[in-house]
């Protein structure tokens, strides 16, 4: 199952455990528990730190990792593909390896008071669900009375049934859906621990003024971020999550020098690149607001502002939505925006892809894989996929393709899609079409709405920027997606961080000394 290169990597991180690690396996008869018997006997053949059980358990297949602090993490399912790295930290963080969080937070987690199970949902395909799984399995590792299971749906379908799940990660807390999609560390502490909120923004009001304060931390922002630190000037990151859209990518072989690479690996990098330098990264919060006195007054989503000398602006994009009846309803039940994370969901069953793009061309090929049927929706009369992935998808038997539709209506049960409504703009004719799921790729939307009356923006609300970075507003600098730049990607926006960066140092070095700075 693991080949011995790999299994060599494993021997060397499990020599980082100080403590004893418990694995209590749940089998059954059926071939993938033979599968989690063979993982779990390799893995405990490679540290005499840990132990192997049998036990008969509410899921079968599932291996339970218990360390001596009472750290208990489960699961159920085989913990491969994307999940491995969320199964070797389970063992490390058991086994007493230390937890890479700040310790005012590690401190937060255990001092939390009540039961909380956790259980997610998730498809091993899926590049956001590991994000998930690894920040609650930390919680676990902190809290005795914080369990966590992760239960992959191709294999517990009658529970992903029952329970109606038809989106990736779907987290449940004591038996209550809790949230879906990616959820970070920060935001599960905001709806468990009501006080944290507060506390964050107390300490970041006492934060001093930066030189630079970047906003967003996808490829733009950690762009702009490091080389504004290595100009030796105080330098901050504020962002909702660090990596932004490219989380959200699946295969990027167009970064020039890497042949090819996953999202999730490049923001990882990105990451600890960023890390190297003096920047105070403050992930987990939401620009809502912007001022200017003697300084720009930037406002979070928790109530705390920061001051600094100039601003970046890098908070990209997100997903296009349809804007029709019904898709807000039926969002996480049915409605879709990742076809990787979502897909595997909707096995056997027919689906529907909004958009002719290279987008929706893609998504359409990848889940021809597994679904039964995939109708393409394009509004124009005409395709705009690259012609190659056009040929690929008229190969494929059980794709169909509609030009000129426009989307009217989400229809659903009151529980999940049923179908969708469509308009012929040739023929005026209405249309109904009965699928099981919907993957809306429509293209990006600017986040800049919180800016709209303060900078000038296009009429699509990208931050009109110069050749330096500058907008509208002197001080301010705008990078990436959330700009004009006609080309949305991860190279040309990590050449924008760097160049509004530059562009704010520039501005900052012309400035007129405060009096305070004068008699210094």
């Amino acid at each position: 199952m693991l080949n011995s290169q790999i299994i060599e990597q494993l021997k060397t991180y499990l020599k980082n455990l100080t403590n004893q690690v418990t694995l209590t396996v749940s089998i059954d008869d059926s071939d993938k528990s033979k599968e989690l018997d063979q993982l779990a006997s390799t893995i405990a053949s490679l540290s005499p730190l840990i132990t192997l059980n049998y036990e008969q358990g509410t899921r079968s297949p599932s291996l339970t990792i218990s360390g001596v602090s009472g750290a208990k993490m489960c699961f159920a399912g085989i913990p491969l593909g994307h999940e491995f790295t969320s199964l070797v930290l389970a063992l490390l963080h058991s086994g007493g390896h230390p937890i890479k969080l700040e310790q005012d937070v590690i401190e937060q987690v255990k001092q939390l008071d009540g039961h909380f199970a956790f259980e997610t949902y998730v498809s091993l395909s899926c590049q956001n669900c590991p994000d998930v799984v690894q920040a609650l399995n930390m919680l676990a590792a902190l809290n005795p009375n914080i369990v966590h299971t992760m239960i992959d749906g191709a294999l517990f379908e009658k529970e992903v049934n029952d329970r109606s799940i038809m989106a990736v990660p779907s987290v449940y807390l004591n038996g209550e859906l809790f949230s879906q999609g990616r959820i970070s560390l920060p935001d599960v502490l905001k709806k468990i621990d009501s006080g944290t909120e507060e506390k964050r923004a107390q300490q970041m009001n006492q934060k001093d003024p930066f030189d630079v304060l970047v906003v967003g931390g996808g490829p733009a922002g950690a762009s702009a971020a490091i080389y504004a630190a290595r100009k030796g000037i105080k330098t901050g990151l504020v962002a909702d999550r660090f990596g932004g859209q490219v989380m959200d990518t699946i295969g990027i072989e167009n970064f020039i020098s890497v042949k090819k690479t996953e999202g999730p690996k490049l923001v990882a990098s990105l990451e600890e690149h960023v890390k190297d330098y003096d920047v105070d990264i403050m992930t987990g919060n939401l620009a809502v607001n912007v001022e200017q006195n003697d300084y720009f007054n930037l406002t979070l989503d928790n109530g705390a502002t920061l001051q600094s000398k100039s601003l970046i602006l890098a908070t990209g994009a997100r997903w296009r939505q349809m804007n029709v009846p019904g898709e807000q309803e039926y969002r996480g039940k049915g409605v879709a925006y990742c076809p990787h994370c979502d897909g595997p969901l909707f096995k056997g069953k027919s689906v529907a892809v909004i958009g002719g793009g290279n987008s929706g061309i893609e998504a359409a090929i990848d889940l021809a894989g597994f679904v039964n049927h995939v109708t393409v929706l394009e509004f124009d009369n005409k395709l705009r996929a690259d012609q190659v992935l056009q040929d690929k998808a008229a190969s494929m038997g059980n794709i169909t393709i509609i030009k000129s539709a426009m989307t009217t209506q989400v229809l659903g049960d009151g529980n999940k899609v049923t179908g969708l409504r469509y308009t012929d703009r040739t023929t005026e004719q209405s249309h109904d079409i009965e699928l099981a799921g919907i993957f809306v790729q429509i293209g990006l939307v600017p986040n800049s709405e919180w800016l709209r009356d303060y900078i000038e923006l296009t009429p699509r609300g990208e931050i009109i920027t110069d050749k330096q970075g500058n907008t509208s507003v002197p001080g301010i600098f705008a990078a990436g997606d959330v700009t004009d730049s006609p080309y949305k990607q991860i190279i040309i926006a990590m050449g924008d961080g760097a160049n509004a960066s530059l562009g704010a140092f520039d501005y900052l070095i012309r400035q007129v000394p405060n009096v305070e700075e004068k008699v210094a």
